[in-house]
């Protein structure tokens, strides 16, 4: 599912009081690894600070060169939480971000300091930034817009150069692609992901994914039409054909995603875990 680079750089100077560290943990999911944002020269906000490893919060602190005030996350998945609250405790940072839902795939550690809304703004070292929430990959997703260079830091809600898993209950496609079109619509200059590069053309890689998704919704009531009273999981041959095999247990999930969706229109029926098209 992922395509990106193998050789993108540990540390980067994005910009002026912008600065990217990679976390050492690549994986077919994350790619190089979960990218780490530093802001501020005097006083430094990090986002999303990864997994716990020890030499990575030790680099954080080393490139921040500044006291850590404060330590935000995009949401609460195990590739980008779990050291926010070890960080904070040794800086004494304050710990801001949403509340992570009940389920699997969700750091419950992650204890807030302050909850951040929709719209809210933090000024840091005289940038400010403000807050989207974008729930869909995860419902207390958010993004941070950067206000002076107009680039939204987009964590998993958009990556460089491949699609993100939409895993339900708490993954929403109708959200998902709700938050796309809000995202799109601030116009920004640039998306900074969780995961890659920059992308330096927002327009054209929201577009593409929400083309994308709705492509494979239709192959989802194609496959409803010919194939009714199947499974989520006996559905997806028929969906992802174009997926490796091996991946069918994550693209099950985004296929259910689909579905509830679907559902949600009044396209679909569930009966007993069966689906059939409307």
């Amino acid at each position: 599912m992922t395509t990106f680079g193998p050789d993108m750089p540990a540390f980067t100077q994005l910009a002026p009081g912008v600065r990217r560290l990679v976390a050492p943990n690549p994986s077919m999911m994350t790619g190089p690894g979960t990218n780490t944002y530093l802001f501020g020269i005097e006083e430094v906000a990090v986002l999303d600070p990864g997994p716990v490893i020890d030499s990575h919060l030790q680099i954080i602190q080393e490139i921040a060169g500044a006291p850590i005030r404060w330590v935000l996350v995009t949401h609460t998945h195990p590739d980008h939480s779990p050291a926010a609250l070890e960080l904070a405790r040794v800086t004494g940072a304050e710990l801001l971000g949403r509340p992570p839902p009940e389920g699997h795939h969700q750091d419950m550690t992650f204890a807030l300091d302050r909850v951040l809304e929709d719209g809210d703004r933090l000024s840091v070292d005289g940038a400010e930034l403000e807050v989207i929430h974008t729930p869909g990959h995860a419902s207390n997703h958010i993004c941070l817009r950067h206000a002076e260079l107009n680039w939204v830091f987009t964590g998993d809600h958009v990556i460089d150069g491949s699609t993100v898993v939409i895993d339900p209950p708490d993954g929403n496609m109708k959200h998902y692609l709700e938050s796309l079109s809000k995202v799109k619509a601030l116009r920004p200059a640039a998306l900074v992901p969780g995961h890659g590069e920059l992308v330096h053309d927002p327009d054209r890689a929201i577009d593409w994914i929400i083309d994308h998704r709705l492509e494979r919704e239709a192959k989802v009531v194609a496959a409803l039409r010919e194939n009714p009273g199947l499974t989520s999981m006996e559905l997806v041959p028929h969906v992802y054909k174009d997926v490796d095999k091996k991946l069918y247990g994550w693209a099950e999930r985004s296929l259910l995603a689909h579905l509830l969706k679907l559902q949600h229109d009044g396209a679909a029926v569930r009966d007993n875990g069966n689906w059939t098209g409307v």
